[in-house]
This record gives C-alpha cells, structure tokens and sequence, in this order.
C-alpha cells in the first residue's frame, strides 16, 4: 500500500499550512492527515521548521544612514524644483 503522505510534496504541506491551498488540496490533505500518522509528523516538522512566528516577530527599519540620504535627496530636489 502506497502512503498517502507520497501524493502531497513539501510545497502542497506548506500550502496547507499556510491555508493557501486550493480547497480540494485541503480536504484531500485533511482527508490523509486522519489517516496517515506518516503525514501528520511529516507536517508537524514542516511547522516546527516553520518562521512564520519568527516573522512576526521581525521589526524592519531602514538605516539612519539611508534615511538621512533620501532626506537630504527630497531636500535638494524641492530646492531645484522651486521657481526662482
């Protein structure tokens, strides 16, 4: 007997776990997970491996440097942009 967990590759489990999957993807690996322990812990490491709680977390913010630069850009070309 073949797996079921053999049907779904590491991109649809991540589809699911992402609840981007098509619905049909959703219920046939809903329909697997109750059936194939295999499935189950194959999705469970693929979640425990998962950043999405790291992502959440993650706080992005320019430089100063960078900032200083577009400001000073913004500065320079409203200057040259008024008339005179």
């Amino acid at each position: 007997m073949v797996s079921p967990m053999t049907l779904f590759t590491p991109e649809d489990l991540l589809l699911y776990l992402y609840k981007e999957s098509s619905p049909e993807l959703t219920v046939a690996i809903d329909t697997a997970l109750k059936e194939d322990w295999m499935l189950h812990e194959k999705l469970l490491e693929i979640q425990s491996q998962s950043v999405t709680d790291e992502m959440d977390k993650v706080i992005v913010s320019p430089r100063a440097e960078v900032i200083l630069r577009v400001m000073n850009y913004a500065r320079e070309t409203a200057v040259e942009s008024m008339p005179h």
